[in-house]
């Protein structure tokens, strides 16, 4: 089932019933997996006696497992009636490289507005880079990376078009589209076409009309022909190192030293190390805030005139830009839903634009730039990131906070001879270099040690997250019943609503909220019998030692987080029952007032991370301390 909706992920958008039907294959596989861990809490006790005493657990469980095989009898039954899996997939690859183009094409009728504001001096950076003047030597390799939207391929497509400062200084010059699905006949036929003239095109195909025409027979030939040639050539929106390195055979002759150069857009910071040294990767990075605000009064046809003349706009102007995050696409987008409002309707507009992002078209290549980034994260990957829509608006995320609670949910599997929590860090740092996420905090080594997820980033999030049943928002007016069954629940407020999901489906609960926060029955309810992460760290509302009552009743726990640095919590002991989550690997009881252990803490085999301080009388706080 998980090789399956694996597959699944890269059709299922264009296939309304593949999607349904993922649906349920996923939400089964949720099933299935829960049934076996309640199996192992259950019946994997190696006392007899025990085992009697569990005989209505025993029961229930295989109750489970008899629903869930005749679910799992249906769900085939759905597919051989359908044909699901063995669907032609080539249209739906028609049908992505057909919507790239569109988002290019956006993006192109952007590329003089964004030239105009905040692109100078990255351009003039780029080309001192290049350095043409240097005639000799192999073939150089300049990488520019940042996030989809920053302008990747305005910059290199300015740099390109300078023809002053580049493009006369070289024999030969050809800009090409790698993206994520691309022919290599087609990308070879283009080279060819660019570097020496549809003529030459025109002659190769004709040599090869007699056989078929063959990758290495095009490769071979543009190789030989540009081995002794000082050529200039674009690789715009790299994806692969498989693709780099098949690109490289052909576009790097050995015997080249003409000082050749290759300008390489990515989104990701770790395959443009593989393509070339550190000192050769451009940095793109967001706009300063005045460029940004420049930009958006030029796309909506005002002066900064306009705005001190008017304090309202001057206000919802500055909520944009900072909304935005420095984005020139977003910018681009949002300025250009403006340039067609009242300056009076502005306000309106800017609370509407996290909806906007999922029914707007005028939105639309901005998502579609956000959920293609998404939709090109390795199967691994997609779960943390969309864990992280449990987090409020530009919250600081901490690393070691995220990757704990991925090691416990089971997102992070462990690789041969290397430690979990390296795994997980690694996890975390892929999404950084991916500009997924962006760095908050970095330690004086260079490691960063926090994020923060940009706003439009996090809006498609939500809605993926809760389009596939796996982040349920609970907020001030969360009055509803929530259609189907979340995992993960997170409350953001001032005051805890009624839960309103099924409660034997979450895994995770996590409480933000301001000091007026008031407490909640259900923190600790008995029905979460699945929960594996219970966080209050951000709660702002008092914890007591009622709240932690049941707590040896959730047997799957495996992060349990009472800290409270703002000193709400009264716990002042840990029950006994603590000794039954033989998962947990992280308690946190920092900020209570526990000044001592109980001895069941002992059968705790698998924790790794134990940390506490104590607010007790006027004792200084005692420092963390990890086992």
């Amino acid at each position: 089932m998980q090789a399956f909706l694996v597959a699944a992920e890269k059709t299922k958008n264009k296939n309304m019933l593949l999607k349904v039907w993922a649906e349920q294959v996923r939400d089964l596989a949720y099933g299935i997996e829960d049934c076996l861990d309640e199996f192992m809490v259950h019946v994997g006790s190696q006392s007899r006696s025990r085992r009697l005493l569990k005989l209505k657990d025993r029961h229930r469980i295989a109750s489970q497992i008899r629903d869930l095989k005749a679910r799992v009898e249906e769900v085939s039954n759905r597919n051989a009636r359908y044909n699901l899996i063995n669907a032609d997939a080539s249209s739906t690859i028609d049908e992505v490289n057909a919507s790239m183009e569109d988002v290019r094409s956006h993006l192109a009728g952007n590329i003089d507005e964004a030239e105009l504001v905040g692109f100078v001096k990255s351009k003039e950076e780029l080309i001192k880079m290049v350095d043409v003047n240097s005639r000799d030597g192999l073939s150089r390799v300049i990488c520019v990376v940042g996030m989809g939207g920053l302008g990747k391929t305005t910059l290199a497509r300015k740099a390109y078009e300078s023809k002053e400062d580049i493009v006369n200084q070289f024999a030969c010059c050809a800009w090409v589209t790698v993206s994520q699905s691309f022919s290599k006949i087609d990308m070879l036929k283009e080279m060819i076409s660019q570097l020496l003239g549809t003529e030459s095109l025109r002659k190769c195909l004709k040599e090869l009309e007699q056989k078929a025409v063959q990758v290495e027979h095009l490769a071979s030939y543009l190789r030989e022909k540009i081995e002794d040639k000082r050529y200039f050539i674009v690789l715009d929106d790299l994806w692969t190192i498989d693709a780099w390195n098949w690109i490289k055979c052909f576009a790097f002759p050995i015997r080249n030293n003409k000082g050749s150069r290759i300008i390489v857009t990515t989104r990701d910071v770790g395959l443009a190390a593989q393509c070339t040294s550190e000192s050769l990767i451009y940095h793109l990075k967001h706009l300063q805030i005045e460029d940004a605000t420049n930009l958006l009064l030029r796309k909506t046809r005002k002066t900064q005139e306009d705005m001190k003349n008017d304090k309202k706009m001057m206000v919802v102007v500055n909520k944009m830009v900072n909304k935005c995050g420095g984005l020139p696409l977003a910018i681009l987008t949002i300025g250009g839903m403006l340039a067609n409002k009242k300056v009076t309707e502005w306000e309106s507009i800017y609370t509407q634009i996290p909806s906007e992002l999922e029914s707007n078209p005028s939105l639309e290549a901005m998502r579609r730039i956000v959920t293609l980034s998404y939709n090109n994260l390795p199967s691994h990957l997609k779960s943390c990131f969309l864990y992280l829509s449990i987090f409020p608006d530009d919250f600081e995320i901490k690393r070691r906070r995220l990757v704990d609670r991925w090691i416990a949910e089971g997102f992070v599997r462990a690789k041969g001879g290397v430690n979990i929590e390296d795994v997980g860090i690694s996890y975390f740092t892929e999404l950084i270099n991916r500009s997924m996420i962006q760095p908050s905090k970095v330690s004086i080594e260079g490691h960063v040690k926090s994020c923060r997820v940009h706003d439009i980033m996090r809006d498609v999030m939500v809605s993926i997250s809760r389009e596939e049943n796996f982040v349920y928002l609970a907020g001030n007016n969360a009055t509803t019943v929530a259609e189907g069954n979340f995992r993960h629940v997170a409350y953001h407020g001032s005051k805890c609503p009624k839960l309103g999901v099924d409660c034997s489906h979450v895994r995770s609960l996590t409480m933000f909220g301001e000091r007026s926060m008031e407490p909640s029955s259900s923190v600790c309810s008995p029905d979460m019998r699945m929960l594996r992460a219970l966080d209050l760290e951000n709660a702002q509302f008092q914890v007591t030692q009622k709240d932690i009552t049941n707590i040896g009743c959730f047997r799957h726990l495996k992060y349990l987080h009472f800290s409270d640095p703002q000193g709400n919590s009264h716990i002042y002991k840990l029950p006994r029952s603590i000794g039954k989550l033989q998962g947990l690997r992280t308690l946190d009881l920092r900020g209570s007032y526990i000044t001592k252990l109980p001895t069941q803490i002992s059968k705790l085999k698998s924790l790794q991370s134990l940390r506490c301080t104590t607010n007790g009388g006027h004792m200084p706080p005692r420092p963390s301390w990890k086992r």
